[in-house]
């Protein structure tokens, strides 16, 4: 990660704020006005850094792509890297989180939340390492949200199954492409072998002594989780509205691991980078999948569809019912998915005023929109009905096919 920062400084993308600032609203509060890394000199008396990949610039940067090229190139992942053993984690004390500047982001927060801790677990031989809001309990406990049926839980409930506590290990400040990884929906037990890939090839790994490997990070607590579970929020989640209480899993810290004056990295809730991280690693499998179906050139997750659940596709239709087959197939992709706008080539889906031109000269009402009622949506979309379902919107904003000259807009000579 510091070598990330360092690489961002260069370019002029790195803020240094030098004077104290408190971890309760005032960092956050900075973060949320600016794309640029913020980086803390004395945040509460520690170093932090917000916003790490607080664009999409950063994200290509990391990756050495192109902005535009981004989605293409995420969706030719193998999901092969070389995961290299580094030998054991060294040098641990007893976990103590008052020695970290976790962050109070809004006034409605329940408390204090990691919000980029990553969760290794592994049980009978299976790994899994995702992101997980954190609410710190004390100075060895937090209450993690674990959905229901993503993968810790699944791991959790087999070992509560045989008596057991799942071991886990939370990184805070890994390079932002392992945090990427990590929130990427892959194959089973493959987070770090396609945060190998993305790093160029390799990763190497530490063990801890409870069993879980961990990538290089800043910070490394190594503990458990058990039976135990406390009432997790108010929280602001991905659409800026705060998620309700819920009793969830307690996460109890035996160890710690730090580097030397490490680098706390916190993620602002709603946030650019919190959008960014929850939703670009959905486009690339939107994509895969529209390129089953059609033409598929981009696909982008918009920033006022919360980063989550809003997409516009760019296409090239084959047959005039291409852009129907591809809505379907962005909605299977992306279950959370809410509305999706297809459009053809010549729009720019990074524009949304290009978008809405082509809703505006393209959409006829009564032929290009599906509406789709009765289907699994976000658990964070607050019109979700009470059992889970929700409607789906698709907009064909594409040229009717044989009619392309009517829809040629000017150019300048």
């Amino acid at each position: 990660m510091r070598d990330f920062i360092a690489t961002m400084r260069e370019q002029g993308r790195v803020e240094d704020i030098e004077e104290p600032r408190s971890t309760v609203y005032e960092a956050p509060r900075m973060a949320s006005r600016t794309e640029k890394i913020l980086f803390f000199h004395d945040l509460d008396g520690h170093r932090a850094v917000m916003n790490l990949l607080g664009d999409r610039r950063a994200l290509a940067a990391a990756l050495g792509v192109g902005e535009r090229d981004l989605v293409p190139h995420l969706a030719a992942a193998t999901y092969n890297g070389r995961v290299r053993d580094a030998g054991q984690c060294e040098s641990g004390v007893p976990a103590d989180l008052s020695r970290i500047p976790v962050m109070k982001h809004y006034p409605g927060d329940a408390g204090r939340y990691f919000t980029a801790g990553v969760v290794f677990s592994c049980f009978d031989g299976v790994e899994n390492a995702s992101i997980h809001r954190m609410m710190v309990l004390d100075d060895h406990r937090v209450v993690a949200r674990l959905v229901e049926g993503r993968h810790t839980h699944t791991l959790l409930k087999a070992a509560l199954a045989r008596g057991e506590r799942l071991p886990v290990a939370v990184t805070v400040g890994t390079h932002p492409l392992v945090t990427f990884a990590t929130c990427t929906r892959v194959p089973q037990g493959k987070e770090l072998a396609y945060a190998a890939e993305l790093m160029g090839g390799e990763l190497g790994v530490r063990t801890c002594e409870n069993g879980v490997r961990v990538p290089d990070a800043e910070i490394v607590l190594e503990g458990y989780i058990g039976a135990e579970t406390a009432s997790e929020g108010p929280f602001v989640d991905i659409t800026g509205t705060y998620d309700p209480v819920r009793q969830q899993p307690v996460i109890e810290f035996t160890r710690m691991y730090c580097k030397e004056d490490p680098i706390y990295h916190g993620i602002l809730p709603a946030g650019d980078e919190h959008k960014l991280l929850m939703g670009a690693p959905y486009e690339p499998k939107i994509y895969r999948a529209v390129g089953e179906v059609t033409g598929v050139r981009n696909v982008l997750l918009t920033k006022g569809g919360a980063g989550y659940l809003h997409a516009v596709v760019q296409i090239r239709k084959n047959t005039q019912g291409d852009a129907r087959n591809a809505i379907m197939a962005a909605f299977a992709a992306h279950t959370s998915l809410k509305h999706v706008v297809v459009v053809d080539e010549d729009i720019d889906i990074y524009d949304p005023y290009d978008v809405e031109y082509a809703i505006a000269t393209r959409v006829r009402g009564d032929t290009d929109i599906m509406v789709i009622p009765g289907v699994r949506g976000s658990s964070l979309d607050p019109m979700r009905l009470a059992d889970g379902t929700n409607v789906k919107v698709g907009v064909d904003a594409t040229i009717v096919m044989g009619r392309e000259d009517e829809f040629k807009r000017a150019e300048w000579l």
